[in-house]
């Protein structure tokens, strides 16, 4: 699925970079402890606008929960779907997802897609932070359920309905937890944004923790040498939490919309 035969164009808008003169199929890549689920109204939104559109469950979570999670892996499921798709594409990743999927465009994606939606991944993860998670994560897996009433507890508070149940329609990944935070110190997302040669528009919620170095990616997406500057974009979505595209599910798909339908 080679890239030389699609024209790509600059954005009339650098909110939402546009990546073709045709309608593009979406790829979405769903965040830690989560599954495809999670896109539901998304991928009803893209249906109805007869846009292809396809989620994956990466290894360790929804269908493929008996599986352990690694990187490598991870990688693949993102390629085969890509691949699997007809036409340009948009690879869109939230949190974990939007970390995994800057890896593989970064590593491996050259000319296979035509435009990434990094969402919720705003920190790079490494060092005393992602320690400290992974120290607090070893402790709620420790507890008699796993974390599970927690997870629950933290689903009713944050998540409005419907939202709620597309998150937990695919099952919880209760013990991905240990394996995906060590696998994921081998990424490196700024490093990655300045290898993509394709649009990034990155995409936070308001009140997300995980914001923190939103500027510094922006900054590396717009360094990139050769790559038109309405091509990188950073849009905080209001009110809307870490996991934007479940708490703002309307607000998400109008940007998927957007990306995948408008052309300049």
């Amino acid at each position: 699925m080679g890239c030389a035969s699609r024209r790509r164009t600059s954005a009339d808008s650098a909110s939402i970079p546009t990546i073709g003169a045709v309608p593009a199929s979406v790829v979405l890549v769903h965040g830690l402890r989560t599954s495809a689920s999670m896109w539901r109204a998304q991928l009803d939104a893209l249906d109805r606008a007869e846009i292809p559109a396809r989620a994956i469950d990466l290894p360790g979570h929804g269908s493929r929960m008996a599986e352990r999670f690694a990187v490598a892996t991870a990688m693949a499921a993102i390629g085969d779907a890509v691949d699997a798709m007809t036409g340009p594409v948009i690879l869109c990743g939230l949190s974990l997802g939007g970390y995994l999927s800057l890896h593989w465009a970064a590593t491996e994606g050259a000319e296979r897609i035509d435009g990434l939606i990094a969402a919720a991944c705003g920190t790079t993860p490494r060092g005393a932070a992602l320690e400290g998670y992974r120290r607090i994560a070893a402790g709620i897996g420790r507890l008699p359920d796993r974390g599970a009433g927690l997870n629950r507890l933290m689903l009713r508070t944050f998540v409005p309905e419907p939202g709620r149940t597309d998150v937990e329609s695919g099952g919880i990944a209760l013990d991905v937890m240990a394996d995906g935070l060590r696998e994921i110190s081998v990424v490196r997302p700024i490093d990655a944004i300045g290898r993509i040669r394709v649009p990034i528009l990155l995409v936070n919620g308001e009140l997300d923790h995980f914001r923190l170095q939103e500027r510094r990616y922006l900054a590396a997406a717009r360094a990139r040498p050769q790559v038109p500057a309405s091509w990188s974009g950073l849009l905080v979505v209001p009110g809307a939490s870490h996991l934007v595209s479940v708490t703002r599910p309307e607000a998400f798909s109008r940007l998927l919309l957007g990306a995948a339908a408008r052309a300049d």
